[in-house]
């Protein structure tokens, strides 16, 4: 019923009804779309965070130690923003903080961007607890698909929409007259039924009347039955006084032999007593020397442990100067960038200068051939003259 349904709705209508047949037909839409699908990223990102920071040491080797530093930072500041809004203080001093905090996250989203195959598997390794965050998510993603619809649909195809819905509508009213008719039908077939029923109760009413009768009749062969029940039972009565007299005379007999198996049993209980006390013996001193041997494992343990959690002290220690130290490796390096791109600048103001220098000696020296040379020329032609 499903398939003629649908091959009557128009491919437009079909496109607007599905959104996941919409696909982008220009340059501008597909940038829409980009902007918003990198916006879903970036909020999903988002929610990873505290999860990510409230278990950094288990996902650190995954994150390497550039995105592991700015998550620390970035809870840093998170912890910083918390104290100064739980503490009464300045309001210049939160919204710096508020827009230091803004910064960090940009740079952790634009690190997390930069790796998607970390992203992903991070979003399947980290188990995510349901949050109100979750609902803005779900929304603007509805939003991105409700965009896309808008961005798609012509104006000829929200027409052929509207002419859908109100062919559906018309099918509604048409789909309520019928069931009202079925109604119709379903009530007469229902009184038909309570009909039957009725004559139906008539017959059990007269079956229960018989049944009564014949309890009547019953009730006297039972009276019968228990007379010869009385008779059979007071025969089995004298066979069984007969039979009890038997077993008096077995049990006799049996509780002669148990006693004989009594004595016998007792002497091989004293064999397995003599037994049991040795093993008893053997088994406390397997048990003293499995104490000793334990109670040294658990000292040798316990060193172990003692010089682990040194060694995890002293790692933690190890962490935050690493932190620190990569923090003034940046700072160091944005410091020698700096003097490079001075030195270059001077390099090039030296050349200049050095261009400009020969360019005015080479303009002299030309001023000077030229003030000789027509000096030179006026004595000559002073001589011609006289």
């Amino acid at each position: 019923m499903a398939t003629p349904r649908k091959a009557g709705i128009p491919l437009s209508v079909m496109k607007v009804l599905d959104p996941h047949q919409l696909k982008p037909d220009s340059t501008e839409t597909e940038r829409i779309l980009t902007v918003l699908d990198e916006t879903i990223v970036k909020l999903e990102i988002t929610r990873l965070i505290p999860q990510i920071t409230g278990s950094l040491e288990r996902y650190a080797g995954m994150l390497g130690p550039e995105i592991t530093s700015r998550l620390l930072e970035h809870q840093k500041l998170s912890m910083e923003i918390q104290h100064l809004l739980t503490s009464p203080g300045d309001e210049k001093s939160i919204k710096a903080a508020e827009q230091r905090l803004k910064c960090s996250l940009r740079n952790i989203l634009r690190l997390f961007l930069a790796n998607p195959l970390l992203y992903h598997g991070l979003k399947y390794e980290v188990r995510v607890r349901e949050a109100p965050a979750d609902v803005f998510v779900k929304a603007f993603k509805e939003f991105r698909d409700f965009t896309l619809e808008r961005l798609l649909t012509t104006p000829d195809e929200e027409k052929e929409k509207m002419q859908f819905m109100n062919d559906i509508s018309l099918q509604v009213e048409k789909n309520t007259e019928t069931i009202s008719a079925l109604r119709g039908e379903l009530a007469g077939v229902i009184q038909t039924r309570d009909e039957e029923v009725s004559r139906k109760d008539k017959t059990i009413k007269n079956l229960k009347t018989s049944m009564e009768d014949m309890a009547k009749n019953c009730k006297a062969n039972i009276q019968l039955i228990m007379k010869e029940g009385e008779k059979q039972q007071k025969e089995d009565k004298e066979a069984s006084q007969d039979r009890c007299a038997r077993l008096k005379q077995d049990i006799q007999r049996l509780r002669t032999q148990l006693n004989a198996l009594v004595l016998e049993h007792r002497a091989s209980e004293l064999v397995l007593r003599k037994e049991k006390c040795k093993a008893e013996k053997e088994i406390q001193k397997w048990v003293q020397k499995y104490d000793t041997v334990m109670t040294e494992k658990q000292a040798t343990y316990e060193e172990v442990q003692a010089v682990y959690n040194e060694e995890k002290k002293q790692l933690s220690l190890l962490m935050e100067k690493h932190a620190i130290l990569l923090q003034e490796y940046t700072e160091i390096e944005e410091e020698r960038r700096m003097l490079k791109e001075k030195e270059e600048e001077a390099a090039r103001e030296e050349a200049r200068r050095n261009d400009a220098a020969t360019c005015i000696q080479a303009f002299w020296k030309g001023y000077l051939v030229r003030s000789i040379y027509k000096s030179k020329l006026k004595k000559g032609k002073g001589k011609g003259k006289k």
